[in-house]
Order: structure tokens, then C-alpha cells, then sequence
């Protein structure tokens, strides 16, 4: 914990904060369109299946799929491995999707910074002049 931490509070302004949207667009620095992400599962869907709100994700329609095979095979809940597991690669990627946009985020800002800092620079260098 300790790295990140002291990193967003010494440079605030260039450190990405997750629980705002990004400050640069989508596509910036990719080629062509990037595709958006989409629910699979409706609010509909997962408030019938009972969804905590923590839980309705990107991997919510997998959870609602393992959930009802458990209901169906309970006792025998080892029946469901596949659905299972299927959810948990889902969670995986979904994580590993989100750490990219941050690292991506956390290196447009410190891009960002780099070319502020070189446009300070050039400004005193006029003014010394």
C-alpha cells in the first residue's frame, strides 16, 4: 500500500484518482476505435437475481449464472466448478482491464507533466532573455 499511497499525496495532480473519470479521452494514443465495454446483465435482470450492488459488475451476468446453478445442484455445489470458474476468469480480467487503464492513466499524467514542466521551463528561458 505504501508506494501508491505516497505517491498521490506528494504529486496529487498527476497521480490518477479511480474514483474519477478519466481527464483524457478514450481513444487518445490508440489507433482506429477502441471498443467500449458493456453490460451483458440488465438492471432488470440483476435485481430479480438479488445482486448485491458490490456484485453487479461487468461479470455480473457469470455470477448470475453461478448462483442458479448452485440452487439447481445444491447439496452437490461442486457440480458448478465450470461456472465458477468461468466467473472467476471473468473477475480476473476485469481487474487486469481496469489496472491497465490506471497504468494508462498514471502515464498520460506523467506525460502530462513532463510537457508542463517543459513549457515552464521554455516560458522562464523567454522571460530570462
Amino acid at each position: 500500500m505504501g508506494h501508491w499511497v505516497s505517491r498521490y499525496y506528494t504529486d496529487p495532480n498527476y497521480s490518477p484518482d479511480h474514483t474519477q473519470p478519466s481527464k483524457f479521452e478514450p481513444g487518445f494514443g490508440f489507433q482506429g476505435e477502441r471498443k467500449e465495454r458493456e453490460m451483458i446483465a440488465t438492471e432488470e435482470e440483476m435485481s430479480s437475481a438479488k445482486l448485491h450492488p458490490r456484485d453487479r459488475d461487468y461479470c455480473a451476468h457469470k455470477l448470475i449464472a453461478f448462483n442458479a446453478c448452485k440452487r439447481k445442484e445444491w447439496p452437490l455445489a461442486y457440480k458448478c466448478a465450470h461456472e465458477k470458474h468461468e466467473l472467476m476468469n471473468c473477475q480476473y480480467e476485469d481487474y487486469m482491464i481496469r489496472m491497465r487503464e490506471y497504468e494508462r492513466e498514471r502515464r498520460l499524467l506523467q506525460r502530462q507533466k513532463r510537457l508542463d514542466e517543459k513549457e515552464r521551463r521554455l516560458a522562464a528561458e523567454e522571460l530570462a532573455a
